[in-house]
């Protein structure tokens, strides 16, 4: 559980189907939460992922969340695609949708990819999202991309199109946080905040 503030609390990263289970079991998180919501606690619940878009299928089909905090990024439609899965049905439940990994640490971008900060946020900005966070590390990519968004307007689907092959040639970095390719394969943590 992660808690922004009164008005939203998030079941954060959810990743596997065992999770989902815990949550909504006897004495799980959603009985913590809708309690929570019952007595004025709290207004929104929320959940979030970034690891396995399958799993927050599941968990809005199961419970009519607030919220939802996914991962999107220009790469994100070439491998375990949070656009193309969970995407449609979070604005069908008519959710909030906060986009996340948004240049994916930064890793999104190098050359002969997507190199811009302009180019990754107008892309998630484009999709039919609610709002986006982007992690800065200095004062001048907070000012960078304060004026990105305030300039942003929607891309043309020719666009969209050309960052998306761009991403294409980076989609192991562009998507490192997502479940692993080989079940045996390692996953990277990425609650460090280095």
């Amino acid at each position: 559980l992660k808690t922004d503030h009164l008005d939203l609390w998030q079941l954060h990263n959810v990743q596997r189907d065992e999770q989902l289970e815990q949550i909504f079991g006897k004495d799980g998180a959603i009985e913590a939460l809708i309690k929570a919501r019952d007595q004025k606690m709290v207004r929104f619940l929320g959940i979030t992922g970034h690891f396995d878009p399958a799993v927050l299928v599941k968990g809005i089909a199961r419970f009519d969340f607030d919220t939802i905090l996914m991962a999107l990024n220009a790469a994100d439609t070439h491998r375990l695609s949070f656009q193309q899965e969970l995407l449609p049905l979070a604005n069908k439940k008519k959710m909030g949708i906060i986009g996340m990994k948004i240049p994916a640490r930064d890793r999104l971008f190098k050359p002969g990819s997507v190199t811009t900060m302009k180019d990754a946020m107008s892309y998630v900005r484009t999709l039919p999202v609610t709002t986006v966070i982007i992690g800065c590390k200095t004062v001048e990519q907070l000012e960078e991309n304060v004026a990105i968004a305030k300039a942003f307007t929607p891309l043309p689907a020719a666009e969209m199109a050309r960052i998306q092959g761009l991403a294409a040639s980076n989609v192991a970095e562009g998507t490192w946080f997502k479940k692993p390719v080989s079940p045996t394969a390692v996953a990277e943590d990425d609650q460090n905040m280095e």
